[in-house]
């Protein structure tokens, strides 16, 4: 993992929020382009959003961080380039299914982190899933991090690392430098798809400590009980497999 440095765009690979406040403390922060993956929300969405906050100093990629299997053994899969929507809690084998269908680009946040990851069995055994899993995440404690880079040196997968911002200080706080251009989301989708050589970057010292500390405190909220009834139990959320939007497509790979 290297301090602050490198060259090529630089890219904050999953952030859950966006706002005016983000994009411009992005662009102090030095960066290129956002990938913009909130919780629970759908896919028409967070296009229209992406595109609404994109311009020419800072590009915004829209993408799904899908929620697979039952709450209390989730594996979590942020999946670029969608063509339709897909809802969470389908099981996990159901989504890869739908994503490979599309031609999706698939990569593994924070790998064998808590009960919401992939880990190191399930990245082997679909090896040709993914096409890039997270070394560098600022939610996971250091010995975290360490199993992260790990994995990806075991997978052979590409590394890429991200702020996995929930928190507007934390944009910024890690990036992945591509050795290409990435003036499009299409451009990414291809680096992405292709590994083409990059390098993870991320700050360092007391602030991000601090700002490493916050996030994983925002853990607390995040699964929290109320929360659990309000998405899983409802079946009127956006991303609900039940949801009407969905028509009723997955009905046979939702485990809600």
């Amino acid at each position: 993992m290297s301090e602050p440095s490198g060259s090529g765009p630089r890219v904050d690979c999953h952030v859950k929020l966006l706002d005016e406040r983000v994009v411009a403390r992005a662009q102090r922060r030095g960066l290129d382009v956002l990938v913009y993956a909130p919780h629970f929300t759908r896919w028409p969405e967070i296009r229209e959003r992406a595109e609404r906050f994109s311009d020419e100093d800072l590009l915004i990629v829209p993408a799904r961080e899908l929620f697979t299997g039952a709450w209390g053994d989730r594996k979590h899969v942020l999946a670029l380039d969608l063509e339709a929507p897909i809802p969470d809690y389908l099981t996990f084998e159901g989504t890869l299914a739908e994503l490979e269908r599309q031609g999706a680009v698939v990569l593994a946040p924070h790998p064998e982190f808590a009960t919401v990851s992939v880990d190191v069995i399930d990245l082997n055994r679909h090896s040709g899933a993914f096409h890039a899993v997270e070394a560098y995440n600022p939610k996971h404690r250091a010995s975290h991090n360490r199993r992260a880079r790990e994995i990806a040196m075991e997978t052979g997968l590409p590394a890429f690392g991200s702020s996995y911002a929930h928190l507007r200080r934390t944009v910024g706080e890690v990036w992945t430098t591509f050795e290409t251009t990435i003036d499009t989301p299409e451009d990414l989708h291809d680096a992405l798809r292709s590994g083409v050589p990059r390098r993870v970057f991320r700050r360092s010292g007391p602030r991000h400590r601090l700002r490493r500390a916050t996030e994983f405190a925002h853990l607390g909220w995040e699964n929290s009980v109320e929360k659990v009834d309000r998405i899983v139990l409802s079946g009127r959320e956006a991303t609900h497999p039940r949801h009407l939007a969905y028509e009723g497509r997955f009905d046979d790979v939702a485990v809600y």
